[in-house]
């Protein structure tokens, strides 16, 4: 079987689980939980972590519980998100919000985090718990970062990065390192494991931060240019602002104060400064990262995949 039609029979089955056997105790949170599931994604985090397990056992049916969790994971802090961030729509549909109002929105992502961790520590033993109980602690401080970095003109890269490493990519981290401890695999492969996640999110965080100023709306779910009218400090922008010009720096700081009627002159501005170009070369240099650090693990096909997944981030982005 090739590699499209493994990656389309395992998110074929991922959905199947959620259909089937997702529910909670209260069906209001798991009402709102599924519609949120139907409105799509790609399932990269648990398919990140069926593949991490893959890697040494060569199972997935065995560990689709714990995949469930990752996507379950993400799909909590969008509901935070979209409350925080007073979206309007995720995944091309209302958000959670939207329907059923910040109130119930937070007590639903409250309840399903409550939820998820329940059942991880009554069926997986130490270190899956402590990992994926840390990891919601990174996600919480790099949100808590990135909302103090709103409109701050002056975030480096790096810390940029930092911000990243903390909302997004640890939970891919933790996604292939729990997989990898499930499906047993030693302590080198585990941590390796772990590196190509951590390199992955931030190379997908990128192109999330470029698709932003490149995509459609249809494409992205949301509209183009959503992360300028939050105020976010995203890749393309730190970019075209350490590169641009005086005027352009004023374009930015007007928008950013709502001075400035919309973002489509800072978009173009984003477009003639390179930011565009250089945000895809640090995409392509973390997407490296992800498949040198499992360079050194058995050959298989789990592992073909996830190099293959890494380079479709650039190829995405491009």
């Amino acid at each position: 079987m090739i590699q499209s039609e493994r990656a389309q029979l395992r998110r074929d089955e991922i959905e199947t689980f959620f259909r089937e056997r997702f529910t909670t105790d209260n069906p209001l949170i798991t009402e709102a939980v599924k519609r949120m599931l139907e409105a799509g994604g790609k399932r990269l985090r648990p398919r990140i972590t069926l593949l991490a397990a893959q890697t040494n056992d060569g199972a997935s049916e065995r560990h689709m519980q714990l995949a469930a969790y990752m996507e379950l994971i993400h799909v909590a802090t969008l509901i935070h998100d979209d409350v925080v961030d007073n979206a309007q729509t995720r995944r091309g549909v209302n958000a959670t919000a939207i329907d059923y109002g910040n109130r119930i929105s937070v007590l639903a992502g409250d309840y399903l985090f409550a939820w998820i961790f329940k059942n991880v520590t009554q069926f997986y033993s130490p270190p899956i718990p402590n990992i994926l109980s840390a990891t919601l602690a990174e996600i919480c401080d790099g949100e808590v970062l990135q909302l103090r970095s709103l409109g701050d003109l002056n975030v480096s890269l790096q810390s940029y990065i930092d911000i990243v490493e903390r909302k997004t990519a640890s939970l891919f981290a933790a996604s292939a390192q729990c997989g990898a401890i499930a499906g047993g695999a030693p302590p080198q492969a585990v941590e390796a494991l772990r590196s190509f996640g951590l390199a992955y999110g931030i190379a997908f965080q990128m192109r999330d931060d470029l698709l932003d100023v490149t995509a459609e709306a249809a494409a992205l779910g949301k509209p183009v240019g959503n992360d300028l009218a939050e105020r976010k400090m995203t890749i393309p922008l730190i970019l075209a602002l350490r590169g641009g010009s005086r005027e352009f720096y004023g374009m930015v700081e007007r928008l950013y104060a709502g001075r400035e009627p919309d973002a489509a002159a800072v978009i173009a501005g984003i477009r003639q400064s390179g930011a565009i170009e250089a945000t895809r070369a640090k995409i392509a240099e973390y997407s490296r990262r992800a498949e040198d650090a499992i360079d050194g693990l058995e050959n298989t096909s789990a592992k073909a995949e996830l190099q293959r997944l890494a380079g479709e981030l650039l190829e995405e982005a491009s």
